[in-house]
């Protein structure tokens, strides 16, 4: 009897504390906006949107099939390693998708016409030589807040000059007025980037630390605000020039992928850079397929099924790029292998 007295009475707290966070909740709601708390089976954005790369391999390595919408994303490396050409692509296939797409070049070096190459729609990609870096943020931000446009391209960090730098006398060395201002840049941007689903990139470069005995000396510029921002860091490197005779016609490249909040890290992808073409994708699909076993290599011959492609990686490539319905149909099997799985469902019960 005592024992059935204690459940009731517990049953009774229960509801009295359901009901008042219930109560509670709404209140937040009226106050703040539908979507200011909510838990988390109702929330409508649980499986990452993202915008794919130009680079199916790099697109696996991500986990999410490129770069996550909604999030800050850093790409480093040294100089001449593909960061710019990366973002290029990106912004193809963001404009691919139907969205829009802008380009903060603090560099003051974006090339229209090698961007026309990688597949971008120049006559509609939005352009900014800002003079300041606080300028190119408070034009971030405002590109970001109207909701607007799918992906913002910030190249580069390291071009992001406070104004106080520029009005100040050759040889002035303030400390920190970068790092500060992306500090706080930042502190702004986040929220705002996640509530209009707007994926922002930004490139760095890299300087190396001084006195450093032991460990990597390498590091990148802007203070450590974007490190922790960033829900995905890409190192990217380029490992070895590809050569026809003795002409240089492009870059092999891999990617790291060191920290992502989206999918597993530490995951990483090669790639060929071709001159004045950008990321080959025939040569990506040649890659991956061979690794899957989707086409077979045997000695220098490629083969898919009973046909046989060509003698050699670079022929196998020309003739996919002369092939595209077959390179699609390839490309759909790699998909299908390794993309188009299941997301883990969430477990029903939780024994504890």
């Amino acid at each position: 009897m005592a024992r059935k007295k204690s459940t009731q009475k517990d049953e009774n707290v229960n509801q009295a504390r359901m009901a008042a966070l219930d109560k509670t909740l709404g209140d937040l709601a009226k106050r703040y906006g539908e979507g200011a708390i909510m838990r988390l089976g109702e929330a409508h954005h649980m499986i990452v949107e993202a915008i794919p790369t130009g680079s199916l391999s790099l697109d696996i390595a991500l986990g999410v099939g490129g770069i996550p919408r909604g999030r800050i994303t850093e790409i480093y490396g040294p100089e001449s390693s593909g960061k710019t050409t990366i973002c290029q692509h990106i912004v193809a296939e963001a404009q691919k998708l139907g969205g829009t797409a802008a380009f903060i070049d603090m560099e003051h070096a974006l090339d229209p016409m090698y961007a026309a190459r990688c597949g971008v729609d120049v006559e509609n990609l939005l352009i900014s030589q800002p003079d300041t870096g606080e300028q190119a943020l408070e034009i971030t931000e405002a590109l970001v807040r109207s909701g607007a446009v799918d992906v913002i391209i910030v190249d580069s960090v390291a071009a992001l000059v406070p104004r106080a730098e520029i009005e100040g006398d050759m040889g002035d060395a303030p400390m920190g007025m970068q790092a500060r201002l992306m500090s706080q840049a930042l502190r702004k941007l986040s929220g705002a980037i996640k509530q209009t689903n707007t994926a922002v990139v930004f490139t760095n470069q890299l300087r190396q630390k001084i006195g450093v005995m032991f460990g990597n000396p390498e590091t990148t510029t802007g203070g450590m605000a974007l490190k922790f921002y960033a829900s995905v860091r890409m190192d990217v490197r380029r490992i070895q020039s590809i050569k026809v005779g003795s002409e240089i016609i492009g870059n092999r490249t891999r990617v790291r992928v060191v920290k992502n909040k989206v999918a597993p890290p530490f995951r990483s992808a090669e790639f060929d850079i071709m001159y004045n073409q950008g990321i080959s994708k025939e040569g990506d699909i040649l890659d991956l397929a061979t690794e899957l076993d989707i086409i077979q290599k045997r000695g220098s011959y490629y083969s898919y099924g009973d046909l046989r492609l060509a003698q050699g990686r670079e022929n196998a490539k020309a003739f996919l790029l002369e092939n595209p319905d077959l390179m699609l149909e390839i490309e759909a099997a790699i998909r299908a292998q390794v993309l188009d799985e299941e997301p883990m469902p969430l477990p029903d019960d939780v024994e504890e």
